[in-house]
C-alpha cells in the first residue's frame, strides 16, 4: 500500500492546476481522433437521429451511439489505471513531467485505443467473443464522451488518491457487473481469452 500511495499527487501540487497549454494539448489530442473517427466512416451521431444524454439498454441499436451509457463506468476506470500507470512508469524513465503532460499521454492513449476499437477487426472481435453481438462501432459522440469520461477518471484520482479511487473502481465493477452482466474486467478477458460459459452467462442464460 505504501507503493500505491507514491502515485498520488498532494492535495497541493492538484490544486496548482493545469496549465491553458497542456489543456489545448489535451483537447488537439481528443479532436484529432475524431476526425480521423470521421474519416474511417464512424457516423459523428445515432442514425436514430436524436442525442441522449444516457442510453441504458445493452442490447439494442443505439447502444454505444449516445453520450454516455454502462460502458461509461469503464473509461472513469481507465483513467483511474492511466493516473497510476504513469505515476508509476514515467519516473523509472526518468520523465518528470507536469500533471497536465500526463494527462495528454493518456488522453493520447484513450484516444488510440477509440481508434482501434472501432476498426473492423475488433468489432469484428467483439460481435465474436463478448456479449457485443450485434456491435457495429461507436458513433463519435459516444467515442469523444469515452475519452472525457477518462480525462474525469484521470483527474480524480489525481486529486483524492488512491484510498478513494481504488474503492470507487471496484465499486464501478461490482455495480455493472450486477447491472448487465458485464464490465471492464470481463469485457479484457472476453476479448482476450474467450471462455464460452461466461458469454452463455452474459447472453442471459
Amino acid at each position: 500500500m505504501a507503493a500505491l500511495a507514491t502515485l498520488s499527487l498532494s492535495r497541493q501540487s492538484v490544486s496548482m492546476g493545469i496549465v491553458r497549454r497542456e489543456w489545448l494539448i489535451v483537447a488537439g489530442v481528443a479532436l484529432a481522433a475524431a476526425a480521423i473517427l470521421l474519416a474511417m466512416g464512424r457516423t459523428p451521431m445515432c442514425t436514430c437521429g436524436t442525442i441522449k444524454l444516457w442510453h441504458g439498454a445493452v442490447h439494442s441499436a443505439e447502444n454505444s451511439q449516445q453520450i454516455s451509457d454502462w460502458y461509461s463506468f469503464s473509461h472513469i476506470i481507465h483513467g483511474f489505471l492511466f493516473f497510476a500507470l504513469l505515476g508509476w512508469l514515467l519516473p523509472r524513465l526518468s520523465l518528470d513531467l507536469t500533471l497536465g503532460i500526463r494527462l495528454a499521454i493518456a488522453t493520447l492513449i484513450e484516444s488510440a485505443w477509440e481508434i482501434a476499437e472501432n476498426t473492423p477487426m475488433v468489432i469484428d472481435r467483439y460481435r465474436e467473443a463478448t456479449m457485443a453481438f450485434g456491435y457495429s462501432g461507436d458513433a463519435v459522440i459516444n467515442s469523444l464522451s469515452d475519452i472525457g469520461m477518462m480525462i474525469a477518471g484521470f483527474l480524480f484520482a489525481a486529486r483524492f488518491g488512491w484510498k478513494i479511487w481504488v474503492p470507487l473502481a471496484i465499486a464501478f465493477e461490482l455495480f455493472t457487473l450486477w447491472m448487465i452482466r458485464d464490465n471492464l474486467t470481463l469485457n479484457v478477458v472476453m476479448l482476450l481469452w474467450p471462455i464460452d460459459a461466461i458469454r452463455v452467462w452474459q447472453g442471459g442464460a
